[in-house]
């Protein structure tokens, strides 16, 4: 079954917004830990996803046992072999909600959406209808 093409497009946006997170983290913290080995350098895969120190990305959660119900996780992985210490993972997050919290009105200008966080991830929560379906 395949999708909406409305669904389509609001994921095709979400990932544009963490397109756009990921080269900002990239950005911010560039260096502080080495990339994983397997991993190509910055700029040199398809996706951003895909290379440097950092993979973003989101994944639709039905939220079962959560308070926020229903959203979307914004996945962030340091990709490193190296220990990554408590303070760097809570920088990271820190500057990674303010970033979507400012990126939301560009990609999301007609939709109540913000980012909460819920246990230990990042979640996108709000208006996610498609509208009318004519």
């Amino acid at each position: 079954m395949s999708a909406h093409p409305k669904q389509i497009a609001l994921e095709k946006t979400m990932n544009e917004l963490c397109v756009e997170l990921d080269n900002y983290l990239e950005d911010t913290f560039a260096g502080i830990y080495p990339i994983h080995p397997n991993r190509p350098k910055r700029g040199k895969a398809a996706s951003p996803e895909y290379d440097g120190l950092f993979s973003t990305g989101i994944e639709f959660t039905l939220g079962y046992g959560s308070k926020f119900g229903r959203g979307y996780i914004v996945d962030i992985d340091i990709r490193t072999l190296s220990l990554v210490a408590e303070e760097e993972k809570e920088k990271v997050g820190e500057a990674s909600i303010a970033k979507i919290k400012e990126l939301l009105p560009k990609y999301f200008p007609n939709r109540k959406i913000d980012v909460e966080k819920d246990g230990n991830v990042f979640k996108l929560v709000g208006d996610f209808s498609l509208g009318a379906a004519y």
